[in-house]
């Protein structure tokens, strides 16, 4: 089993997204789901090899649910339409995403915080006003901004956050309320042979952006 397989498998699924389908197909997801939790057990260890502050978590607890949540979003189709899996995660929750999204319509690796509760969004602005140059200097560096595209969810303030002038020198910073990256994938990179490599290659490259942020929402 491979990348194409899982997805063949999504693909047939956007196409006959109902229960009916589902359960007829429970084995089939079933294959592909063991073997993508497989293969999520092995980037986790690769990661760990190359960040000594990695925290590990098991595939299975990294994997998210395939169904949506139709109680909050009765609107949505009954199932996903891709494997989502979030890796270096602590219990507390103080930590920024490492996520993978392999999906039908879209795939990707990000990582940060989108949309943070008010406690973390007030610290990360804290750590800004205390030291955004070497923020900075880690969304400027050359490698990072060729492997990144940050992450706009629209929502800036239009004005100074609570506690801050207007013309401060990271204002631009400071009024955002997401604080996360994106590195896109296509499908075709995705089924190449070398794309755990590549998974550990971008999770190096966002360890200073990660490492600042979750510095800032923990000191």
């Amino acid at each position: 089993m491979n990348f194409d397989t899982l997805y063949d498998f999504l693909q047939d699924l956007q196409k006959n997204n109902n229960k009916d389908w589902m359960d007829d197909n429970r084995k089939r997801y079933k294959e592909v789901r063991d073997w993508y939790i497989s293969w999520l057990n092995e980037l986790d260890v690769e990661l760990g090899k190359v960040d000594p502050n990695y925290v590990s978590i098991e595939g299975r607890k990294a994997i998210n649910r395939i169904n949506n949540n139709l109680m909050f979003h009765p609107s949505k189709p009954v199932y996903k339409d891709h494997f989502g899996a979030g890796m270096d995660l602590n219990e507390k929750g103080k930590q920024g995403d490492f996520y993978i999204h392999l999906g039908t319509e879209e795939s990707f690796i990000a990582g940060g915080f989108y949309k943070p509760k008010k406690e973390l969004l007030d610290s990360i602005r804290d750590g800004i006003d205390y030291n955004g140059k070497e923020y900075r200097k880690i969304l400027n560096k050359k490698s990072f901004k060729e492997t990144f595209v940050v992450i706009d969810d629209g929502d800036s303030l239009k004005t100074s956050p609570k506690g801050y002038y207007q013309d401060h020198e990271h204002i631009e910073l400071l009024r955002l309320k997401t604080f996360a990256v994106q590195h896109d994938l296509t499908q075709k990179r995705v089924m190449q042979d070398d794309f755990m490599q590549h998974c550990v290659a971008v999770y190096k490259e966002m360890i200073p952006f990660r490492a600042y942020l979750n510095k800032a929402v923990t000191v």
